[in-house]
C-alpha cells in the first residue's frame, strides 16, 4: 500500500501545482483583466493588481492596458469652407474606460486604433469644411496680429484676389475647433468603451497644387513692399538732399553777406584812413586825387584796350595834359 502511495504522491503533486498554476494568474498595476469563459466575459473587470485566481482550463485571461494611451492620425487631404485644400495630420489621447464594452466591442488596441481612425478622421474633416481656413490656423480671436497696411491676407485661397490691408474676422479659432471634434468624437466612442481625453492639430499645410501659387504670390507681395520701401526711401533722401542744399545756400548766402560787411567796413575804413591823410593840405589832395586815377588807369587800360573820352571828361584831365617829346 505504500508503495502505491509513494508512486502516486508526485503524479498528485505535479498535478496539484498545474491545477494551481492555471487557476492563478498576476495582474500589473498598468493592466486590467477581462475573464472569459467559451469566449464570453464573465464578472466584473478586473482593475486592481496582484494576485487572482480563475478556473482552470475553462477561464481565460485577456489584458487591456490601463495607461492613457496615445492615437496618431494619418495626414489626410481636405478642403475648408473657403475651398482651399489643405492637408490636417492630427493626434489625440485615449483610454480604456469601460473594459468589458471595449472586450465586447473592439477586442484589442488595433481594432480600437481602427475606429479612432475611421471616427477621429471624419469629425476632423467635417469640422474642416464647415470653417474659413483662417479660423483653422488661428489659435483665438482675441488676438490682434499686428499686419502691414500694404501686406495682403495671404491666408485665403491663392486663386482668389488680395485684400489688402484687412483682416478676417476670427468667430471661433483653431482651439474651439479642436473642442468641437473632441466632443463629437468622444460621444460616438463612448459606445465602444474608449474614453477620449484629447484631440489636436499636429500640422496643417497647403496642398502641394496650391502650395506653390502661395510661395509665388508671397513673394510677388513681398516685392511689392520692398520697392515701396524703397520708393519712400527715395522720396526721403531727395528731401534730406533738399534740406543739405537749402542749409548751404543759407550758410554761403549768410557767409557773402558777413564777408561783404567786413570789406564795407574796411573800405569805409581805408577811406577814412586816406581822407584824414590826404585831407591836410591843397597838395595832399591833389596828390591823393592823382594817385587814385593812376590806380584807375592801371585797372582799366592794357595793351589791348580802347576807350574813348571827350575832353571834358574828369577821368581824361591827367592824360589831356601829358607832354609828349620829340625825339627826334
Amino acid at each position: 500500500m505504500k508503495r502505491v502511495i509513494v508512486s502516486v504522491a508526485p503524479v498528485f503533486i505535479v498535478a496539484v501545482l498545474f491545477f494551481v498554476f492555471n487557476a492563478a494568474y498576476t495582474v500589473n498595476e498598468t493592466e486590467q483583466v477581462i475573464i472569459t469563459q467559451f469566449g464570453k466575459p464573465v464578472g466584473n473587470p478586473i482593475l486592481e493588481s496582484g494576485l487572482h485566481f480563475k478556473v482552470p482550463f475553462i477561464q481565460e485571461v485577456n489584458r487591456l492596458d490601463k495607461r492613457i494611451l496615445d492615437w496618431d492620425g494619418r495626414p489626410s487631404e481636405m478642403p475648408t469652407k473657403d475651398k482651399t485644400y489643405i492637408v490636417v495630420d492630427t493626434f489625440g489621447r485615449w483610454r480604456i474606460d469601460d473594459a468589458e464594452q471595449f472586450f465586447l466591442r473592439l477586442r484589442d488596441e488595433r481594432s480600437a486604433q481602427s475606429r479612432l481612425d475611421d471616427i477621429l478622421g471624419s469629425e476632423t474633416r467635417n469640422a474642416i469644411a464647415k470653417h474659413e481656413l483662417i479660423e483653422v490656423i488661428r489659435t483665438t480671436k482675441d488676438r490682434e496680429p499686428m499686419q502691414d497696411t500694404v501686406i495682403p491676407d495671404v491666408i485665403e485661397d491663392a486663386s482668389g484676389p488680395g485684400t489688402i490691408g484687412v483682416l478676417y474676422s476670427i468667430v471661433k479659432g483653431k482651439a474651439k475647433i479642436e473642442e468641437e471634434i473632441l466632443e463629437k468624437a468622444a460621444s460616438k466612442l463612448s459606445d465602444f468603451g474608449i474614453e477620449l481625453l484629447d484631440v489636436r492639430f499636429k500640422r496643417i499645410n497647403y496642398n502641394e497644387s496650391v502650395q506653390k501659387r502661395i510661395y509665388d504670390r508671397m513673394i510677388s507681395e513681398r516685392q511689392q513692399i520692398a520697392e515701396r520701401f524703397r520708393s519712400e526711401g527715395a522720396g526721403e533722401a531727395a528731401k534730406i538732399i533738399g534740406r543739405k542744399e537749402k542749409d548751404l545756400l543759407e550758410i554761403e548766402s549768410e557767409a557773402y553777406k558777413t564777408v561783404q560787411e567786413i570789406r564795407g567796413e574796411a573800405d569805409a575804413s581805408a577811406t577814412e584812413i586816406y581822407a584824414s591823410a590826404y585831407n591836410q593840405s591843397e597838395d595832399s589832395i591833389s596828390f591823393y586825387q592823382f594817385i587814385k586815377t593812376m590806380e584807375t588807369y592801371q585797372e582799366m587800360l592794357d595793351r589791348d584796350s580802347t576807350m574813348v573820352f571827350t575832353t571834358q571828361s574828369d577821368i581824361f584831365q591827367f592824360l589831356k595834359r601829358i607832354e609828349v617829346k620829340d625825339t627826334h
